[in-house]
């Protein structure tokens, strides 16, 4: 069975509303920008799954790297986002093109079940904006199993005893059989459509139970979050905590934030549990406290203020879950988060985009983690929610999650 969108769209007339406010105009640019620019952009890399910029050209993953470990090339976490970029404009301006583009990303990840080495908690990142969009617009079974495959792999990541997700498999020479990652919160909707379209309860009974666990194991008492929380893999509870891609343990590293914010809001969409609702209102409002008057979000809310080290990218992803809070709160908190993703986002545009010819990518000044060997790159994600937050102003965007 083709299972129904969930009807996570504001009402015409409030959504055409609280855009007049917020300018309408400026929306519209931004969103013929971004037409324009992908245009050119998924004619040139229609044969590429990109992640990155080098020297402004689009790199290749679906190339391994031969230097890489072997989750670097095809099998890379965030190879499904140029996917769902490419249905997202496929889905605004209906042009066939971008649907083959699509289209050819998600067959070349075929090859990554065959590998399977390498493939992680993330297969919700790379099979929800691929398969799982093309089988919502366009019924196509083929992908209905791609994803259906992908969903029983995360499946097959529950440790039962511990009521948690595993991240990795063996990382950087660690024992991760208890690690769990706060960024797993945005995997979890691929459980909740697999239980969806086909009736079993056991996907969405994993889902629940990994989130449940993160709200007290992930969510401090100010609403920070832990980035990496290790269990113990045969008895269960917490161990430990880990600093990952923050600056440090106990420090407060910005996309693991915002991960928070739009998975616990997903979490909620699925359930209709309002736990989660308040963890992806308590996680946001910690956000928004913490927010630069600038609007330029930095990797690590408690990082050492020299050198001052960016993440764009977590700027776009917390402007989508901002802007799905609006859709879900009563009406007299909406503003509050409409606001904010309304400053991000102009700050995106007009300080951290570039719409030239000369980058494959829209989104600069992103960075993977604080302590990473480059800063202030462009990262094929801080692109794809950049666009589905542009989108979701004039309820435009499909969902994906």
């Amino acid at each position: 069975m083709m299972t129904e969108v969930p009807n996570t769209k504001l009402k015409k007339k409030d959504a055409d509303n609280m855009l007049k406010n917020q300018d309408k105009a400026w929306q519209e640019s931004v969103k013929q920008k971004i037409v324009d620019k992908m245009s050119w952009v998924s004619e040139k890399s229609k044969k590429k799954i990109p992640y990155t910029t080098i020297d402004g050209e689009h790199d290749n993953r679906i190339v391994d790297n031969p230097n890489g470990s072997p989750d670097d090339g095809i099998n890379w976490w965030t190879n499904g986002f140029w996917g769902g970029m490419m249905w997202q404009l496929y889905h605004l301006t209906k042009d066939e093109k971008y649907k083959g583009v699509a289209e050819f990303s998600e067959q070349q990840l075929d090859s990554c079940f065959e590998k399977f080495h390498g493939l992680h908690h993330d297969v919700g990142f790379m099979w929800l904006p691929t398969s799982v969009a093309n089988y919502r617009l366009t019924g196509n079974k083929t992908s209905r199993k791609r994803a259906l495959h992908a969903a029983n792999l995360l499946a097959g990541r529950y440790n039962p005893v511990g009521e948690f997700i595993r991240a990795w498999d063996n990382h950087d020479n660690h024992d991760t059989r208890g690690w769990g990652i706060i960024d797993c919160m945005l995997n979890l909707p691929l459980l909740y459509w697999a239980s969806e379209e086909t009736g079993d309860p056991r996907f969405k009974q994993i889902a629940i139970k990994h989130a449940d666990t993160a709200i007290p194991a992930f969510i401090r008492p100010d609403g920070s979050v832990n980035h990496i929380v290790e269990f113990d893999p045969f008895v269960g509870g917490v161990v430990t905590t880990h600093g990952g891609q923050g600056y440090e343990q106990g420090s407060s590293w910005s996309r693991g934030q915002t991960w928070a914010m739009y998975g616990f809001i997903m979490s909620y969409i699925h359930t209709k549990d309002e736990r989660y609702l308040n963890a992806a209102k308590q996680t946001a409002h910690y956000f928004m406290a913490n927010l630069p008057e600038t609007g330029l979000i930095p990797v690590d809310f408690r990082q050492p203020k020299e050198p001052l080290i960016e993440d764009s990218t977590a700027a776009a992803i917390a402007s989508c879950a901002l802007l799905e809070l609006v859709r879900h709160v009563p009406d007299f908190e909406q503003a509050m988060y409409y606001n904010a993703a309304i400053k991000l986002l102009k700050t995106l545009d007009q300080q951290r985009t570039d719409w030239t010819k000369a980058n494959d990518c829209m989104v600069t000044h992103g960075t993977a983690a604080y302590h990473a060997s480059e800063h202030h790159t462009s990262i094929i994600y801080g692109d794809y929610f950049f666009i589905e937050a542009i989108l979701k102003l004039s309820n435009e965007d499909l969902y994906i999650w």
